[in-house]
């Protein structure tokens, strides 16, 4: 009798043990076990990102071949998606900012290339043109990486790469106070006499 109790009670460990593993959770599952602990997405962290952002900071959207910078100062966010969503998400974000407005730079390079060379770049530009009408000042490439380099020493940008295999198609939003113009900070730079 004691041989069929041990037998049992080892029976029913085994049966609970076995039971229990399988409804545990393992410990390298690649689905996180609370919202906590999930990675922000590349939308959420610039949501995140734009409040704390302000005069002199940029914002900048690119092709895939955009360099890696290496300036402390510039954070670079690979985003998997299409340049033409990340740029109208991007847009709308800035412009529903209470606190920032951007001047739009794009490379120069852009109104030179032609179809025959570039494949759908007709196409691109003419959704730049109807998603920015005349809002787009155009700058050598290498000025504005220079430029990005420069400000990075002191002042934070993003960088958000996007999937696009187009060459001179990186956007720049170089951010500004809202509610602040340069006009006013004349005035007011004239009357301290810097």
């Amino acid at each position: 009798m004691n041989r069929f109790f041990i037998f049992s009670i080892l029976a029913a460990s085994c049966f609970q043990f076995t039971a229990c593993s399988q409804s545990a959770p393992k410990c390298c599952d690649s689905e996180p076990t609370s919202p906590a602990t999930q990675a922000l997405s590349w939308k959420d962290e610039l949501k995140a990102e734009i409040p704390l952002l302000g005069h002199r900071n940029w914002i900048v959207i690119t092709d895939m071949a955009y360099p890696l910078q290496t300036q402390p100062g510039i954070k670079t966010i690979y985003t998997g998606e299409a340049y033409m969503d990340i740029l109208h998400f991007v847009y709308r974000e800035i412009e529903n900012a209470s606190h920032v407005k951007a001047a739009v730079y794009q490379d120069k390079e852009l109104l030179y290339l032609n179809g025959k060379d570039v494949a759908g770049i007709d196409a691109l530009r003419e959704q730049m043109t109807t998603l920015f009408g005349d809002r787009r000042n155009f700058v050598l490439h290498e000025k504005l990486i220079d430029r990005l380099d420069e400000i990075s020493r002191k002042f934070n940008v993003v960088i958000l790469k996007s999937t696009l295999t187009i060459p001179y198609t990186s956007t720049f939003f170089e951010l500004d106070c809202n509610y602040w113009d340069s006009a006013g900070e004349e005035a007011l730079r004239r009357q301290i006499g810097n």
